[in-house]
């Protein structure tokens, strides 16, 4: 997996066109003041081994959320990180795991839509801890 986190002050998407065909259709605009933004890469080796992914994902955020003093999450779907990819089914699932386990823990999560391209914008902290990246 690989992890892009923004510090930002706000992000906003809107969605534009869907990318996979099973997807219910969805029209959606939203406007997220002052979260993380996490741009999520699965690949296709972290099928085989979902458990240590999640985990390594969700302590990894865990560390970012407290460098930073945030709770608020947005998870985003972003499979421009790498050429390896999962299966979109295994994606999917992994992000959603991932939410309800950090929603478990308290964090105020948000997802955007999945199997979507959507228009965003992000506003990021100047900070160099406002971005950082990570790979596992």
């Amino acid at each position: 997996m690989k992890m892009l986190m923004f510090d930002t002050s706000g992000f906003e998407y809107k969605t534009h066109s869907k990318t996979l065909d099973d997807v219910e259709d969805i029209e959606e605009c939203e406007t997220i003041t002052d979260p993380v933004v996490i741009f999520l890469h699965v690949e296709a080796e972290d099928e085989d081994r979902k458990n240590k992914v999640l985990k390594k994902s969700y302590n990894n955020l865990k560390w970012y959320l407290n460098k930073i003093g945030k709770d608020r999450i947005v998870l985003h779907s972003f499979a421009h990180l790498a050429t390896s990819k999962s299966s979109p089914e295994f994606a999917s699932l992994l992000i959603s795991e991932l939410k309800d386990k950090l929603v478990s823990r308290g964090y105020n999560v948000s997802v955007t839509p999945f199997g979507y391209f959507s228009q965003f914008s992000i506003n990021v902290n100047g900070e160099s801890l406002a971005k950082v990246f990570k790979d596992f």
